[in-house]
């Protein structure tokens, strides 16, 4: 039996006791119970995986997610999903599908973990690996359970792979299509021959498979317990109520958006080759009662390096994009995207195709997809409407090897991976998180220092830099690393030339992102009482790495500027005492600034948000005293308040 709840014309909860029981096989209470249940399966399976991992990007960083499917016959729904890293979500909604499908469900058995880790047929990039496993019962699949968890090296030509100049798959890592990894629950020896023969870090990679494995018992356990206790008709009635309530969910919130046609872009600066070529995502949305069609078939042809998104990983976005717009309550399942259509040919940016549309930081073209869905939608959404955030990770992968000759690599560390949201409706945007369709940890300064040859010397916000409004954005994170050790650098800051972060309802944008290098500059940085300054003068003596600069003091230019290209060196190579200093954008701001409370501006004074300059340049507000030295004592002088907003009314 398929489901008939489609679009919001029907409600769940007008369906009277025998009719759900009809529809569902189970009653009301017994299909919440077991929907709560498989949520309680994936969280548990992501909380032991965390506890029990050895990698720092699964520990500290927590790049991973678990899913539960329903059976073939009910063509593999995605009926629950972990509250862990969102990127992960619509592609695995597909990529199971996709994988069980080519290895054939017939050809599985108890105990069988199915992997594959192609970004083509399950999404993400290579390091990326799907693990499946099928729930039996009474010789029938009616449940796969999966995790996806990011290991730390699967070859290719970069240690650990993040960088964004690979130009072709061979050059990405091993690419492993749908095969066993474990057989009735025995390894499968070619298959870890494969991993470990090809993979850096091995003694890393092969533990987390182990725990990986366990929770895919732990899990498969508690599902049959499920089956077992309320009958499998019940269980699979329940599968399918969990996606019916979210598509109902995700057409009610349609329902509240007005008919229309709205459309926005954004922009890639470029692929590691040149500074030449500028990548367009562009975003065409038709609704219309209860559905939605994204359209993205106007992007930019696929990049000559691996910036490109996969078909699954547009998919994702999309869904992630409207989830936190319109229907931030119901879980995310594959009814979330039953009334959404996207278009999507092949071949660009956001739907690259092997051997060339090399993909690895897919994430990059999706944070644009969800950008520029938010700014298409903010006329239409009014005061729901949210703006931009930092816009890109600006990931930093380092590594060398220690004195003992042991090698080490960075994963998502060392750079600008943690910045600001925007200002909404609710409040000032906070200036620490992940970008919008993440949802990990930051490694802790001391876990990167214990694992890494690094002294992390800065993470702060730098002043002035959010998107004045009657909420404020975010504000840009500086951080600043030393690297004891002679390195090899890969920088990916994909998004500098303009704002990103961009403001709605009147507010103004955050300001943009830039990445210096300084080589050698320890003993400065040790004289100085450990830091390197802020102000423009010390950027005089750095190697500008990317950002639009001002010429001459090589610092953020206001304005117009010169455009540096991170490409200029496909590897840097630093000696002893480097740092490395990443500036993530501003998030925009929410609302008239001039609009804002003068108390809430003198506590952003105080709290080092906003200078005394920028109270009054930016928010109208005249602000006495000085804030370094005395910060209780500073005050708002009201009348001169009252007629500098008078001025710039």
């Amino acid at each position: 039996m398929t489901t008939t709840i489609t679009t919001s014309e029907t409600r769940l909860r007008d369906l009277s006791e025998a009719q759900f029981e009809e529809l569902y096989q189970a009653d009301r209470f017994t299909a919440t119970v077991v929907s709560g249940r498989l949520r309680y399966v994936v969280d548990h399976m992501c909380g032991q995986l965390l506890n029990n991992t050895f990698s720092a990007i699964l520990r500290d960083w927590y790049d991973f997610a678990a899913t539960v499917h329903g059976p073939p016959e009910l063509d593999y729904p995605m009926c629950s999903v972990s509250n862990s890293l969102a990127a992960f979500f619509g592609t695995m909604c597909d990529g199971v599908r996709n994988a069980v499908i080519e290895y054939g469900p017939e050809n599985l058995n108890l105990g069988d973990v199915l992997i594959c880790n192609d970004p083509y047929r399950t999404g993400t990039h290579v390091n990326d690996v799907l693990f499946v496993r099928p729930v039996f019962h009474d010789g029938r699949i009616v449940s796969f359970v999966s995790l996806r968890a990011h290991q730390m090296d699967m070859g290719g030509i970069v240690p650990a792979g993040f960088s964004s100049t690979k130009r072709d798959v061979y050059e990405t890592g091993l690419v492993v299509s749908p095969q066993l990894l474990y057989a009735g629950g025995k390894p499968v020896r070619s298959t870890f021959n494969l991993f470990l023969d090809n993979a850096r870090f091995g003694a890393l990679v092969m533990p987390d498979i182990t725990t990986i494995r366990q929770n895919l018992d732990l899990a498969e356990r508690l599902i049959t317990e499920s089956v077992e206790r309320y009958g499998v008709d019940a269980f699979l009635g329940s599968v399918r109520y969990t996606c019916d309530v979210s598509a109902e969910a995700m057409c009610t919130a349609l329902s509240t958006v007005p008919d229309g046609k709205y459309s926005s872009s954004g922009c890639i600066d470029s692929d590691s080759i040149d500074s030449d070529i500028e990548y367009l995502i562009r975003v065409d949305i038709t609704k219309v009662g209860d559905r939605i069609e994204v359209d993205l078939s106007g992007s930019s042809p696929q990049a000559r390096t691996s910036i490109n998104g996969s078909v699954l990983d547009s998919k994702t976005a999309v869904g992630i994009a409207l989830k936190m717009l319109i229907d931030r309550e119901t879980p995310f399942t594959s009814g979330t995207y039953r009334p959404i259509d996207v278009v999507l040919p092949a071949g660009t940016i956001v739907s690259a195709t092997p051997p060339d549309g090399a993909i690895f930081m897919f994430w990059e073209s999706s944070c644009v997809i969800v950008a520029a869905i938010f700014d298409a939608l903010q006329e239409a959404l009014g005061d729901r409407a949210i703006g931009g955030d930092y816009g890109s990770l600006s990931l930093h992968n380092g590594n060398g090897v220690t004195e003992d000759g042991v090698p080490w690599v960075t994963t998502g560390q060392c750079g600008g991976e943690h910045g600001p949201w925007s200002g909404t409706q609710y409040g000032d945007g906070d200036s620490y998180q992940v970008i919008y369709l993440a949802n990990n940890l930051d490694p802790a300064t001391e876990a990167i220092e214990a694992d890494l040859p690094v002294l992390v010397l800065r993470k702060e916000y730098a002043v002035d830099s959010a998107g004045a409004g009657f909420n404020r954005g975010g504000a840009a994170v500086v951080k600043d690393t030393l690297w004891r050790r002679a390195s090899e650098h890969w920088t990916s800051p994909l998004r500098v030339k303009d704002s990103v972060g961009f403001g709605i309802n009147g507010g103004s944008n955050g300001t943009r992102t830039g990445v210096w290098l300084f080589d050698a500059v320890e003993d400065q940085v040790l004289s100085n009482g450990g830091q390197l300054p802020t102000d423009s003068t010390v950027y005089a003596v750095s190697t500008p790495v990317a950002g639009t600069l001002d010429p001459e003091t090589l610092d953020l230019a206001a304005e117009d500027g010169t455009f540096f290209h991170y490409g200029k060196e496909q590897v840097w190579r630093t000696r002893p005492g480097a740092v490395w200093r990443y500036r993530t954008a501003g998030a925009g701001g929410w609302g008239a600034a001039t609009s804002r409370e003068s108390e809430r501006v003198l506590r952003d004074v105080r709290n080092g948000y906003v200078s005394v300059e920028g109270a009054a340049r930016s928010y109208g507000v005249v602000v006495l005293g000085d804030p370094d030295l005395d910060p209780e004592g500073i005050s708002v002088d009201e009348q001169a308040t009252a007629d500098l907003r008078s001025r710039l009314a």
